[in-house]
């Protein structure tokens, strides 16, 4: 973080609390309140511990330490001395020269040297989740001493502290519903996955069982039949493949969302009867949780089209429209009556889509009939 003066009042709370809330990965709000603390009450360094249940901590985040002079500083801190006291008590400690207080147990060669310290811890209800720290509060006139931290930069700290639970439990939240939302997608492609393999391997057992019934009386049908049995091994091994491919754990923030959704595409396209395509023309990246979402809502119209339409081809697209992009996934099956969408709604996932797409202020069309397939489109903003 570049050091600039200290913002002030009502707009310098204001700019943290909005900081926090734009973002939904624990690991960026955690950054984000740290940055924020230290900004807002002019520290030199801030410091956020979120514990772990074995006397250490999960994660911890600092600002005003650089790159090196952190990996120099070696592994993280146990819970001990006045960090176990404020996770263990609940409870502020201010103090002039942290150095001095009796709890005090020292630090690496390579840490910084540090005097006044604030510390809070940040709870969640009855629940601690995490500790806020701040050191050196910096002083308007250097020349008369260091000022240290007073009982209004507890006061700033600690509405800061409220609203950064409320952060933090947010992107837990989050990030909880998108392993679970994973989960159950790499779940219902496993599924899908071993209907197929499970289908190549019951044709290769009954074309070996053939082949060995011919061996003595027919020869060259039975030659026959053993390369049908290598087609068909080469075709399980090729489905196993996909299945160990396509079970990781989900590639988006790797290979960007194209990627991610042709493969998607293929692995679908072996694993069921129906014809699955997929074309993007111009796309660039998008902002994380439109890409996320997309890419979900995708999935929902694929599993419909291919499990309860009776489809014989689904196509998706991704083209740019804009600054954003444009979704379409179209089939050829059974269709149904818009008017009854929403009796269909939930057993279609129609209205986990409506949500996605509201959540990222896309735009969300379903156009159908019986009789004439189904298209669903999702159009987002960009960034």
């Amino acid at each position: 973080m570049t050091d600039r003066p200290p913002r002030s009042g009502l707009a310098a709370v204001s700019a943290a609390l909005l900081a926090m809330s734009r973002h939904l990965e624990v690991r960026d709000v955690l950054k984000t309140i740290v940055a924020s603390a230290r900004e807002l009450l002019d520290a030199e360094y801030a410091a956020l511990g979120v514990p772990d249940d074995h006397g250490g901590f999960a994660q911890f985040v600092v600002d005003g330490v650089s790159e090196e002079q952190w990996k120099a500083i070696g592994p993280l801190p146990r819970q001990h001395g006045i960090l176990a006291a404020m996770l263990r008590e609940a409870k502020t400690e201010r103090l002039a020269d942290v150095r001095k207080d009796p709890r005090f147990e020292g630090w690496p060669a390579a840490h910084p040297e540090m005097s006044d310290f604030l510390g809070l811890p940040i709870r969640d209800d009855d629940e601690t989740i995490g500790a806020l720290f701040l050191a050196n509060k910096r002083c308007p006139k250097p020349a008369e001493g260091r000022c240290g931290f007073t009982e209004d930069d507890e006061a700033l700290l600690g509405i800061l502290a409220q609203h950064a639970a409320i952060a933090l439990t947010n992107a837990r939240l989050y990030e909880r519903s998108r392993e679970f939302t994973i989960a159950e997608e790499r779940s219902r492609l496993a599924h899908e996955l071993h209907d197929a393999v499970s289908q190549k391997l019951f044709s290769l057992r009954l074309t070996a069982q053939a082949a060995a019934t011919l061996v003595d009386r027919d020869p060259d049908r039975a030659k026959g039949e053993l390369q049908q049995v290598a087609v068909l091994a080469a075709e399980a091994v090729d489905e196993l493949r996909a299945a160990v491919v396509e079970l990781r754990p989900a590639a988006l923030d790797e290979d960007g969302l194209v990627h991610t959704l042709r493969t998607h595409v293929q692995v679908l396209d072996r694993a069921h009867s129906a014809h699955v395509t997929f074309e993007s023309r111009g796309i660039r990246a998008l902002p994380a949780a439109q890409e996320e979402a997309m890419l979900r809502v995708a999935q929902e119209a694929l599993h419909n089209a291919l499990r309860h339409s009776g489809a014989g081809h689904v196509a998706v697209s991704l083209v740019r429209r804009g600054q954003g992009a444009l979704l379409t996934v179209t089939d050829d099956g059974k269709g149904f009556d818009p008017r009854s969408i929403r009796r269909a709604g939930r057993h279609l996932g129609l209205v986990s889509m409506r949500d996605r797409s509201s959540g990222i202020g896309g735009s969300l069309t379903i156009q159908s009939a019986p009789g004439k397939g189904t298209t669903i489109e999702l159009e987002v903003p960009g960034g």
